[in-house]
């Protein structure tokens, strides 16, 4: 795995709404696979998701770095650098 620098200095905050993709909940759609953004503890869909909301947060915030939020998954993905750590 390469790491970058947005990557090393991610935070750890708490998801904002654990039990699944936020725009999904409020809007009634699926996710496929969720990620947490690691500036500020969105969950978001991933990308194979209908809405792809994780992604959207990037564009919306900037926040660089997103980890996996499924269960047994332990990495972590720079939207900037386009790299996984």
């Amino acid at each position: 795995m390469t790491t970058c620098e947005h990557i090393l200095q991610a935070q750890d905050p708490p998801p904002r709404t654990p039990e699944g993709c936020e725009e999904c909940l409020a809007e009634g759609g699926r996710w496929v696979h969720l990620r947490r953004c690691l500036s500020c503890g969105h969950i978001g869909c991933c990308d194979s998701s209908p809405g792809k909301h994780a992604t959207a947060h990037f564009h919306q915030t900037s926040d660089p770095v997103v980890a996996s939020f499924e269960p047994g998954e332990d990495w972590r993905w720079c939207y900037v650098d386009n790299v996984i750590g």
